[in-house]
């Protein structure tokens, strides 16, 4: 995490080219290129969203409830105004079907998401096959942001209970919000740092529990 925090304060050299707004391949995007030799095998929201026949949401109003949402969530309640405009510009909104695996444990995912309406389980599969329930997300969760920040694999499964309204960023446009504000990404980043420390904290050592 230190070297992601080092990476955003840092920012980007200028170019004499216009950069491209939405980079195919950048810090997040390739999961800080050591940190993992399966980068390339990371699996997309895109790709995720035709398995499981998810719907796009218009835009603004699932906006206004993401930030409706952080603003009452103490990790993200300290953003300025601007930090969460200049975020919640940079995701997608969807809306799933119930019962439909958004996050599959072991997987190399390179996105997260934010439930806004609807109820997600988040479950652990043991190795004989039986799936332990760790909790049940409500609106404002946040799920997936572990993989999304170290490149590792999901921790979990997270499954609709009901239909679900949801906010997806993707590694590559998190990328795109480095490249155009540097300031705002790295609050929104330390604020997910914040918010998975104190997660990991509670469920000790052992077990990284709901964490996606």
């Amino acid at each position: 995490m230190k070297k992601v925090l080092e990476f955003l304060r840092a920012g980007r050299p200028r170019q004499d080219v216009e950069p491209d707004p939405f980079p195919e391949s950048q810090f997040f995007t390739t999961g800080f290129q050591e940190a993992s030799t399966h980068a390339t095998e990371r699996l997309g929201w895109e790709e995720r969203a035709r398995a499981l026949g998810a719907r796009r949401l218009a835009h603004e109003p699932a906006a206004r409830r993401l930030k409706e949402l952080w603003t009452q969530d103490r990790f993200m309640a300290g953003l300025a105004p601007r930090d969460l405009e200049n975020c919640a510009r940079h995701f997608a909104f969807w809306a799933v079907d119930a019962d439909r695996d958004i996050i599959e444990q072991n997987e190399p995912g390179s996105f997260m998401l934010v439930l806004l309406h609807g109820v997600i389980a988040v479950d652990r599969q043991q190795p004989w096959g039986e799936r332990v329930r760790l909790t049940e997300s409500r609106a404002g969760s946040v799920l997936g942001e572990m993989s999304l920040l170290d490149a590792g694999p999901r921790a979990s499964f997270c499954t609709t209970l009901r239909p679900c309204e949801i906010a997806v960023l993707e590694a590559r446009m998190l990328d795109a919000l480095i490249e155009r504000d540097p300031a705002s990404a790295v609050r929104i980043v330390g604020s997910l740092a914040r918010r998975l420390s104190l997660r990991l904290r509670k469920l000790g050592a052992p077990s990284i529990g709901a964490s996606a």
